[in-house]
């Protein structure tokens, strides 16, 4: 793809210097565009080539502007980069060099350092109240938090997929300067942030572009929200990347995690994003790059993005240690501890099999390292897209989930924690909205509907019982309470994983996984300094003979000689380079 032309310009209102500013809009559409400032000031916008409107204004951070299109319609900056009030208000100027970094020479972390810890910042609070959460998630062991995404949706509370302006962080959780701060704190406590982002839709509610820029979307191309965004526009191409550098250099996130970019009908842009942050980010800083994607597409992995999200795991997972085949688990039902052991083995479940739906999903993934897929047991989705928000020590037995947590945190996959996960707490994540009108009232039976094909919830009257997402108290019950101290077993766990693992990691590779017996899987891989990492794990209520390894690390089995019912057993042997290893399958 050809990157940026002299017809194209940087999308949004961009300092100059101190008092004066460039506004430029995309509005092919439009005959007439002009900037209006809160004082009164209206300054026409000159039209340049390609649809774009330019205007330069004597004016500094913190005006307050909005456009209006064609004499009449007045509509926020799509790049805005703060809103003064809700995605329907003016758009404020902001000038994103003016917070003193404390941390400035942070470089970030490899890769194969990350523990992952995965929350909402509106639940906990806020930006400031988020970093009051930073000295004990280090102690813990974690090594990154991974936020939600921020862009400014409608209302005051939302998970952040309903985002219209994706370069304005949203106002209700604080201020810029504020998120900046927390980003400079986590790097003082050695923690590495990373920034959940949506680039595959806009949200229902305050996206104004297809009134003056209806290229922006493809009528020929749909997603689950509605017209596809058409990524082979240079013009929309840029404004998405151009956010995702905003995102890394200007308020120095140390990574990106890209949701759903199955609904990118582009493959191309992906792989263009990925090699513009990797040119433009500054010599020698770590950054990562990860994909949710149900196509479970290999070939991404290695075109510049470093893991992908590993769902399959998670529902072979689930599906064996709460027994539920509803929905999407129905893809995991049959034979989950093969699955599982398949995913251990090779990373993806589908490497191109049929689904349910009788489509072919995924391709091969054998070839990849362990660090390509980041696997968990809880996340957002996981636990807030269940209609009542349960989590997981809610829906199986302790010493199962115990087993299960073992292996998250000692294979040499990526582990993603969820906020809670480490006290078990009681508390459900729903999915929580500030709609209000029809579109509330569509959201509400939206969410209610999506549940018709659950057991559970056949029954009308038993759906109307799922909580509304327009409700404060939804969104209030959904608040974590950290009482407790965590559980020992992720500080043991992570402590053994930063000093026997995490070190060699680099250049890892998947020998394989056996079964066991039903619920019950052997799998080993070889570090990279040549050692052997084998994981037992048995989450069946059977005993199972199988002999520890000969240097055990970690164990929930009480017995040397077998597996006890739900356990868990890490051993790590010096390696033996030959063919005689005794690779499983």
């Amino acid at each position: 793809m050809p990157l940026r032309t002299l017809e194209t310009w940087p999308h949004g209102a961009i300092m100059q210097d101190a008092q004066h500013t460039r506004f430029a809009l995309w509005a092919p559409d439009a005959s007439d565009v002009s900037v209006e400032l809160h004082n009164g000031q209206s300054v026409p916008m000159l039209p340049q080539a390609e649809g774009w409107f330019v205007a330069h204004v004597r004016c500094g951070a913190g005006t307050r502007y909005h456009y209006t299109i064609d004499g009449e319609q007045k509509v926020p900056d799509p790049a805005s980069r703060l809103q003064h009030a809700d995605v329907h208000g003016d758009s404020v100027v902001v000038d994103p060099l003016a917070y003193p970094w404390r941390h400035a020479t942070w470089q970030g972390r490899p890769w194969h350092e990350a523990v992952i810890y995965e929350l909402h910042v509106g639940i906990l609070g806020g930006y400031a109240a988020v970093e009051q959460h930073l000295p004990r998630l280090a102690e813990l062991g974690v090594t990154a938090i991974e936020l939600m995404p921020l862009a400014q949706c409608p209302g005051e509370r939302n998970w952040g997929y309903d985002g219209v302006l994706p370069y304005a962080p949203q106002a209700s959780l604080g201020t810029p300067e504020q998120l900046q701060h927390l980003i400079d704190t986590a790097h003082e406590h050695g923690l590495a942030v990373i920034l959940d982002v949506v680039y595959n839709h806009f949200g229902p509610d305050g996206n104004y572009l297809g009134q003056y820029a209806k290229g922006f979307f493809r009528e020929d191309s749909h997603t689950p929200w509605g017209a596809g965004i058409d990524f082979r526009r240079r013009e929309v191409r840029d404004f998405f990347i151009d956010n995702a550098l905003m995102w890394l250099n200007e308020y120095r996130f140390d990574g990106l995690r890209l949701d759903a970019v199955h609904a990118i009908n582009e493959p191309a842009f992906l792989k263009e994003l990925a090699q513009r942050v990797r040119k433009q980010v500054a010599p020698g800083r770590h950054v990562w790059l990860a994909l949710e994607n149900e196509f479970n597409q290999a070939d991404l992995l290695q075109q510049g993005f470093d893991a992908q999200w590993n769902d399959d795991g998670h529902n072979a997972l689930h599906v064996l240690l709460t027994g539920e085949t509803d929905a999407y688990y129905a893809d995991f039902a049959d034979d989950p501890t093969a699955k599982l052991a398949r995913c251990l083995g090779e990373g993806f479940v589908y490497q191109g099999e049929t689904t349910r739906h009788g489509t072919r999903r995924g391709e091969p993934s054998a070839h990849l390292p362990p660090s390509a897929f980041v696997l968990f047991l809880q996340n957002h989705d996981q636990i807030g897209n269940r209609a009542l928000g349960e989590r997981l020590h809610q829906l199986c037995s302790p010493q199962a989930l115990q087993a299960a947590t073992t292996l998250l945190l000692m294979s040499p996959m990526i582990p993603l924690l969820f906020m809670g996960d480490e006290v078990n707490a009681e508390q459900p994540f729903l999915f929580f909205t500030d709609h209000h009108g029809e579109l509330a009232e569509a959201v509400r039976e939206g969410r209610r509907n999506e549940f018709a094909d659950f057991a559970a919830f056949s029954d009308p009257a038993r759906r109307a019982q799922i909580p509304d997402p327009n409700a404060l108290q939804t969104f209030e019950r959904s608040i974590p309470q950290f009482t407790q101290a965590p559980a020992a077993l992720y500080r043991q766990l992570l402590g053994l994983r930063q000093q026997h693992i995490v070190p060699h990691l680099p250049g890892s590779t998947a020998l394989g996984a056996q079964i066991l017996g039903q619920g019950a899987v052997s799998a080993r891989w070889r570090l990279g300094n040549g050692s052997l990492l084998q994981i037992d794990l048995n989450l069946s209520p059977a005993t199972l003979h199988h002999p520890a390894g000969l240097r055990e690390l970690f164990s929930t089995s009480s017995d040397l000689k077998s597996l006890t019912p739900f356990s868990a057993r890490v051993s790590l042997t010096p390696g033996d380079t030959s063919s005689s290893v005794g690779e499983h399958s």
